[in-house]
C-alpha cells in the first residue's frame, strides 16, 4: 500500500533576484521508493532546496537531503535522515504503459500543506502535451528546460491542488504510475515509467545523463513530401548533428536502425526520449531524406548539458551568478563560454554603485587582469581579494555586455555598518509632545491657544520632578509664545528648548484642567537618539541589530538599566527571516548565553560564524511574550 509511505515536505526554497538568494518556505509531496529511505518528487518541489523537512504518515518529522534532481523531467529524489540501518514503508511502481482511457486512479498528497488526503478519478488522456497556445507564452520551463519536450503528461480528473506536486498518482493495486505535477482543469501527472528511471539514474549517479544530437525538430508538414520521419528545424553549430552533416530542413527517417515517425506535438516527447536514451559517446547510423535523395549519415552522440547550471549568490560582489551552459552561449550569442554570467544586481550593492554599474547578463571576463574561467575560479579570486581586509577592495573588473566589453572597478567586500558618532548634547526638556491644532483648542475651551500638549512625561526626569503632567498645554517659554498649531511643527518647540543651556531653569507658561500657571523647569542634557545607537549588521543571517535607546526604554515601560538588542532591519528572504525574527524584537540570548548590548551580540554571532553550528537559537522579547527562535544558515559565501 502506498498510504505509509506517503510523506508532506516542507521546504525551504531559494530563487534569486536583486543580487541576493531569496529564501521562501513552500510544501509539497513524495512517496518513498526505497526502504532505505528514497523519496521520490517534482523537481519545482525540491530542486532548489535549502531545507527539507518530511512528515510521515504518523505525524512524525525526519529532515531529509536532496540526493539529485532534474530539471528536464522535473523530478528529484530526496533522502530521509532516519538512524543508520532503519527501514521505511517503500511503495512500488506499477507499469504506467498498461493505463487505458477511463481506468480508476487515485491522486495522493497533501493538497495546500493539509494533512495527507486522497482522490479518485479516471484516466482521461494518456498523450496531454501543452498546447500550442501555451507553448507560444514560454511552455512550462524550469530552470530553462522546456518539460514538455521530454514529458507526455497522464491527464486524469482526481482533484490536485499546490501542495500535491510530487505525490503519487496509484492505481487500483495501490502502486505508482504516475508523478502529479500540474494541474489546467485536469490534472497532469508524469508517467511512472519515465519517472522511475529518472530517479533510479539520480539515486545511481546523483543525476541524468542524457545524449544530444543537436537539433531542433518539428512534426512533419502536412503538405511535406514525407508520410513518416521528423522535420530537422535547425542544427546547433559545432553539435553532432552539425559534424555528421545533418540540415535545417531534413527529414530523419531512421534513427540506430530504428525508423522515426513525428506527424503530431504529441510524439516529439517520445522522440526526445528516444535520442536521451542512447549511450553517449555511440556511433549511430542515420538516415535522411533530403529533397529527392535519401542520405546516409554516421553520428556520434554527446552528452546534454543542462540548460541553466547553478545559480549562487556572491555577498562580496552583490550579485548573483552561474557558469554559462552551453545552451546559455548560444542564447547569449558567446564566442568564449569562459567567464561568469551574471544573473541579477543587488541595488546599492558593490557591483550595482559601480561606475558602470554591473548589470543582468553581463559576462564577468576579468578580475584585476586574471582571465576568470568559472564560478569556482571567481569565488577564489575574491576570497584572496578580501583575505585579511576590514574595508571593501576596489577591484578592476571586465565584462562583455553584448559586444562591448568594458571596464569597471567595483568595491569587493561586505560594507559594514559605520558607527554614526554622537551629536552635540544639547538642552532637552524630558517629556513628548503633540501640537494644539485648533480643532483640539476649540473643543477644550482655549480658543486661539497656540503650543504643545504633554503626552508623556519621562520617568525620574527633571520635569517629572518639577510637577509636569501629561495634558498639560505648554503656551510659552520665558513669555515667548510658541507658534505651533498643526501636526509635524512639534520641531519648533524642541528648537526653542535648544536655544538655552543645559541645566537652565526656563520659566514655562502652562495651562492645566482650564487654570493658567507657571512653572521653572530644569532643562537636561538630550539623550542619545536611535539613530546614534552603535549598529550590528549579521550578513549570514541577514539581520541588523542597534543598541537599546533611553526612547525604547519609555516606550516599553523597561527598567533603567536593560540589556540585549533591538532588531531594527530584517532582510525579506534571508535566514532570520525565515527563522521569524521580527524588527522590534529584544534579542536577550543567543545560545543560552544573555546579550547585554550590541557589541556582545555582535562577538557572539561572530564565534558562530567561526564554529559554523547548524542551528543558532535567539531569545528574544516581543512585546510582552518571550519567543525562542531557531535560526540556521549557509555560512558566509564570499
Amino acid at each position: 500500500m502506498v498510504k505509509p509511505s506517503l510523506v508532506r515536505i516542507a521546504v525551504v526554497w531559494t530563487e534569486y533576484e536583486q543580487g541576493r538568494e531569496i529564501k521562501y518556505e513552500a510544501s509539497g509531496s513524495g512517496t518513498i521508493i526505497s526502504t532505505n529511505g528514497y523519496i521520490i518528487t517534482n523537481h519545482h518541489v525540491a530542486g532548489r532546496a535549502a531545507r527539507l523537512m518530511c512528515v510521515m504518515s504518523n505525524n512524525e518529522e525526519i529532515e531529509a537531503t536532496l540526493v539529485g534532481t532534474d530539471a528536464l523531467s522535473d523530478i528529484a529524489v530526496i533522502q530521509l535522515k532516519g538512524a543508520p540501518g532503519r527501514q521505511f514503508p517503500a511503495a512500488v511502481f506499477g507499469d504506467s504503459d498498461a493505463l487505458n482511457v477511463g481506468d480508476p486512479v487515485m491522486a495522493m498528497g497533501s493538497p495546500l500543506a493539509l494533512s495527507q488526503s486522497v482522490t479518485l478519478g479516471i484516466v482521461s488522456n494518456l498523450k496531454m502535451v501543452m498546447p500550442r497556445a501555451f507553448r507560444s507564452g514560454g511552455s512550462f520551463v524550469l530552470d530553462g528546460e522546456d518539460v514538455g519536450s521530454m514529458v507526455r503528461w497522464i491527464a486524469h480528473d482526481a482533484s490536485i491542488y499546490p501542495g500535491n506536486s510530487g505525490g503519487p498518482l496509484v492505481n487500483m493495486h495501490g502502486e505508482i504510475v504516475g508523478i502529479n505535477e500540474i494541474s489546467f482543469g485536469l490534472s497532469g501527472a508524469i508517467p511512472g515509467n519515465l519517472a522511475r528511471r529518472v530517479a533510479d539514474q539520480i539515486i545511481e549517479h546523483g543525476s541524468v545523463q542524457r545524449s544530444w544530437l543537436g537539433v531542433d525538430v518539428q512534426p512533419l508538414l502536412k503538405d511535406g513530401p514525407s508520410a513518416s520521419g521528423v522535420l530537422i528545424g535547425g542544427v546547433v553549430d559545432g553539435s553532432p548533428a552539425a559534424r555528421a552533416g545533418l540540415q535545417a530542413g531534413d527529414i530523419l527517417t531512421q534513427l540506430d536502425g530504428k525508423p522515426v515517425s513525428v506527424r503530431f506535438d504529441e510524439e516529439i516527447p517520445l522522440f526526445n526520449q528516444t535520442v536521451s536514451a542512447l549511450p553517449v559517446g555511440k556511433q549511430v547510423d542515420l538516415v535522411v531524406q533530403r529533397g529527392t535523395q535519401t542520405v546516409n549519415l554516421k553520428l556520434t552522440t554527446g552528452e546534454r548539458e543542462p540548460a541553466q547550471l547553478k545559480t549562487q549568490e556572491l555577498k562580496s560582489w552583490g550579485f548573483t551568478a552561474r557558469d554559462i551552459s552551453q545552451q546559455t552561449a548560444r542564447e547569449l550569442k558567446l564566442s568564449d563560454p569562459r567567464g561568469v554570467l551574471v544573473t541579477s544586481v543587488r541595488p546599492g550593492g558593490p557591483s550595482g554603485d559601480a561606475k558602470p554599474p554591473l548589470e543582468s547578463w553581463d559576462v564577468l571576463r576579468e578580475v584585476n587582469g586574471t582571465a576568470v574561467t568559472n564560478l569556482g575560479h571567481l569565488l577564489v579570486l575574491t576570497k584572496q581579494i578580501t583575505a585579511d581586509k576590514t574595508e571593501p577592495v576596489p577591484t578592476l573588473v571586465r565584462f562583455d555586455r553584448k559586444r562591448e566589453a568594458f571596464l569597471t572597478v567595483v568595491r569587493v567586500g561586505i560594507e559594514e555598518d559605520v558607527d554614526p558618532g554622537l551629536e552635540t548634547s544639547k538642552a532637552w526638556l524630558p517629556v513628548a509632545v503633540q501640537a494644539i491644532t485648533r480643532e483640539m483648542a476649540a473643543q477644550l475651551h482655549t480658543n486661539g491657544v497656540r503650543g504643545v500638549r504633554i503626552t508623556q512625561v519621562y520617568s525620574n526626569s527633571t520635569a517629572a520632578a518639577a510637577g509636569l503632567l501629561v495634558g498639560d498645554l505648554i503656551l510659552a517659554i520665558d513669555g515667548d509664545r510658541i507658534p505651533v498649531s498643526m501636526p509635524g511643527d512639534e520641531e519648533t518647540f524642541t528648537s526653542m528648548i535648544r536655544q538655552y543651556p543645559i541645566g537652565a531653569q526656563p520659566v514655562f507658561t502652562i495651562v492645566r484642567d482650564g487654570q493658567a500657571l507657571t512653572q521653572a523647569v530644569e532643562l537636561a542634557r538630550s539623550p542619545r537618539t536611535e539613530r546614534e545607537m552603535k549598529r550590528f549588521k549579521e550578513v549570514n543571517f541577514e539581520f541588523t541589530a542597534r543598541d537599546v535607546s533611553f526612547f525604547d526604554k519609555e516606550s516599553e515601560g523597561w527598567p533603567e538599566i536593560m540589556p540585549g538588542a533591538v532588531v531594527v532591519e530584517v532582510t525579506r528572504g534571508g535566514w532570520a527571516a525565515l527563522g521569524e525574527l521580527e524588527v522590534n524584537d529584544l534579542i536577550q540570548m543567543v545560545d543560552g548565553e544573555p546579550v547585554a548590548d550590541v557589541a556582545a551580540l555582535e562577538d557572539k554571532m561572530k564565534q558562530h560564524a567561526a564554529a559554523r553550528p547548524r542551528y543558532v537559537v535567539l531569545k528574544v522579547l516581543r512585546g510582552v511574550h518571550t519567543r525562542y527562535l531557531q535560526l540556521e544558515t549557509s555560512w558566509n559565501k564570499p
